[in-house]
């Protein structure tokens, strides 16, 4: 049985800066850091949800083994539209969905997908600062120090990310990533390969 995200949030040690533990806190409905990060036609006939987690390895490996075919023979094709919704499953990959989240929206994708490529080396490697790390990421990404800074001791923005993530659980029983939902009828929660995946649009188009 995977281990919840709440267990992880509350257990895990404290990543982030003293004093930053999540409140109660809501972002605006406005937030354009909340809005939807999706790539492909709004259009198109099948919609393909994914929920991940930043440090999840079961994601990294989708994300660099799985989706560039998806990406070229599904999105880019106008058959799937994507979205990409946060699931953060400690509060190192809760702090880089908050990073993620506000880069431009042309950027988040780009950052996400070079965040999962390079886990062991951010996220994972010893004797270094994953915090460090992140920012050095944030920072390839044209995030400034000072902005960086400032997101991460964001509570409202983290408590947003949340709150989605309790959404999720309480709508959809979703705990563990990757978990995928196909035009909200088909859920599939587990690491897919492309034809499994492609299998489940095609029975949706």
């Amino acid at each position: 049985m995977p281990v919840t995200r709440r267990t992880l949030i509350a257990t895990a040690p404290a990543l982030l800066a003293p004093g930053l533990a999540p409140r109660a806190a809501r972002a605006a409905d406005t937030d354009p850091r909340m809005s939807v990060r999706a790539a492909g036609n709004p259009a198109a006939k099948v919609h393909v949800e994914e929920w991940f987690s930043l440090t999840c390895t079961h994601c990294a490996r989708f994300a660099g083994e799985v989706f560039p075919e998806i990406r070229t023979r599904l999105i880019e094709t106008g058959k799937v539209y994507y979205i990409f919704r946060d699931f953060p499953l400690d509060q190192l990959a809760l702090a880089a969905a908050m990073i993620a989240r506000t880069l431009p929206p042309e950027r988040y994708e780009p950052f996400v997908l070079s965040l999962l490529s390079s886990q062991d080396r951010w996220a994972f490697a010893r004797d270094v600062n994953p915090q460090d790390e992140l920012q050095k990421m944030a920072a390839l990404a044209g995030m400034p120090a000072d902005l960086f800074q400032k997101t991460i001791a964001d509570d409202t923005l983290r408590q947003a990310i949340m709150d989605e993530e309790n959404r999720a659980q309480a709508q959809y029983k979703i705990e563990g990533t990757p978990t995928f939902r196909f035009n909200d009828k088909v859920q599939v929660g587990q690491e897919m390969t492309y034809d499994d995946f492609a299998q489940k649009v095609a029975s949706l188009a």
